[in-house]
């Protein structure tokens, strides 16, 4: 019979797992850890064990007697039939006071299923996104965990989570799967943000002439301003570091096919499925597709004589420090917009300031604009977008003029700028009162007979023989 002493337990002990267990034990708590691959927890514990309070368990049986009441459980192992596995071994040791966390990068259905399986089975459950890679998890990680039960691991969540001026950037996301639905959207935004710094690099070098030390300076004046971020901070650092086997930037010796694990795809999916417009995320997804068919760009290149690095016109370096600050705030915007329509639907209750103070630090989104989210949401007139809220909308025109410059003289060059694009497509979209949707309803009532409605009754359905009916003349 195993002797309970563990605060908490970590079952997987890959790169995420041992770094948040290291954490953990950092932070003064005692964990015990398993993985069904005995040469990695035996490793972690030999390396960082030494000093007491980091074990390894024999089997599950003995992971589980091995912690207090109630007990509490890290999950992290790879998503999908793993995840599921470990519930099913860990689900007779449990009880109604117990929790256990799912941190990988879940799909939010699955979370949505596996907390249905934890009431079933009557134990405690939260699927929680965590974000910040393996220095974050070691240093100290953003984390959303939605889900049941969660007073019972909030303080240890807390203690190891990064921290802001706003506190500690954990907290409650909703029910069920809301904790990984915020970190798959995160994600999303994550997948435009990248983009759109990508393009930015590749406008300034490439369309505006710049030398990688210059676009490393002006990105490096940027983050000491309104469009500071992470990324940012990174992205101007990588433009200009040496080949060490040439004298060239070693980002031009970088074979461009992007690398995607899902959760950009899954944002997308489900924005599509809940019918909530996301095109610069999906612009990024399918950035990231289309880099991946480099022997037909190659081929259609040289086919086309395309394959080139046009001169863009006309537009200046502030023109494109306000041309990504528009583009940012579409992003999130879009981001922000998917996670509340969600929550509503599903009824996960998730508080989009929330949301926003946890992403303030630790995770790969942290953005000084994060401010003036929350700010925004608390001042409550963004009830459904955040283009409601007067400092947001007012900003937003200012730039928008930035924008469609940088965009049009890129399209005009011929270079591709698809996340700043689908932004300025969006954002022009909604601010139009009536847009071109009344020709498409004439479409499918003319050939599918789907009616439509009157601008003076919204609710009564029409349909028309548009064959027979008069024409109008000169």
């Amino acid at each position: 019979m195993s002797q309970a002493w563990a605060d908490i337990g970590v079952f997987g002990v890959g790169v995420m797992g041992s770094a948040l267990a290291r954490n953990l034990r950092s932070k003064g708590h005692k964990v015990v850890v398993y993985d069904v691959n005995t040469e990695l927890k035996d490793k972690l514990v030999g390396e960082h064990g030494e000093e007491g309070g980091l074990s390894a368990a024999s089997d599950v049986e003995d992971f589980v007697g091995q912690l207090t009441g109630p007990k509490r459980i890290l999950v992290m192992v790879a998503a999908g039939k793993p995840v599921d596995l470990v519930l099913e071994a860990l689900a007779p040791h449990l009880s109604a006071e117990d929790v256990v966390i799912d941190g990988g990068n879940s799909y939010p259905r699955d979370t949505e299923r596996r907390a249905g399986f934890a009431a079933d089975k009557g134990f405690g459950f939260v699927g929680m996104g965590v974000s910040g890679g393996e220095e974050g998890a070691l240093k100290g990680p953003a984390m959303m965990p939605g889900g049941s039960n969660l007073d019972a691991v909030l303080p240890l969540l807390e203690s190891i989570a990064a921290q802001s001026e706003f506190g500690p950037c954990v907290g409650w996301c909703g029910h069920r799967g809301a904790g990984h639905f915020v970190k798959m959207v995160h994600n999303g935004i994550e997948y435009a943000e990248m983009q759109a710094l990508a393009e930015v690099v590749d406008l300034l070098r490439f369309g505006m002439g710049y030398t990688p030390a210059q676009a490393r300076d002006l990105m490096r004046t940027w983050n000491d301003g309104r469009l500071a971020s992470f990324l940012l901070e990174i992205t101007a650092e990588i433009v200009a570091v040496k080949d060490p086997q040439g004298d060239r930037p070693l980002v031009d010796s970088i074979l461009d096919v992007a690398g995607q694990k899902g959760t950009g795809r899954w944002t997308v999916v489900d924005a599509v499925s809940d019918g909530v417009a996301v095109p610069s995320l999906a612009a990024a997804v399918d950035a990231r597709v289309l880099s991946s068919r480099k022997p037909l760009r190659i081929q259609l290149g040289a086919a086309s004589g395309m394959d080139e690095h046009p001169v863009v016109e006309g537009v200046t370096a502030d023109d494109l420090e306000q041309a990504l600050f528009a583009t940012r705030v579409l992003n999130f915007a879009q981001g922000f917009d998917l996670i509340g329509t969600v929550s509503t639907a599903r009824g996960y209750e998730t508080d989009l300031k929330e949301v926003a103070r946890i992403w303030t630090n630790g995770c790969i989104l942290r953005a000084k604009m994060l401010k003036d989210f929350m700010a925004a949401f608390e001042r409550g007139e963004a009830t459904e977008h955040l283009l409601q809220d007067g400092w947001f909308m007012e900003q937003t025109l200012k730039a928008l003029p930035a924008l469609r410059k940088v965009v049009a003289a890129c399209v005009a060059a011929g270079r591709p700028v698809p996340v700043m694009a689908a932004g300025l497509g969006y954002v022009e979209s909604l601010l139009r009162g009536r847009g071109t949707a009344q020709v498409i309803q004439a479409q499918r009532d003319w050939f599918g007979a789907h009616t439509y409605r009157r601008l003076e009754d919204w609710e009564t359905p029409v349909h028309s023989l548009w064959a027979s009916m008069d024409q109008l003349e000169d």
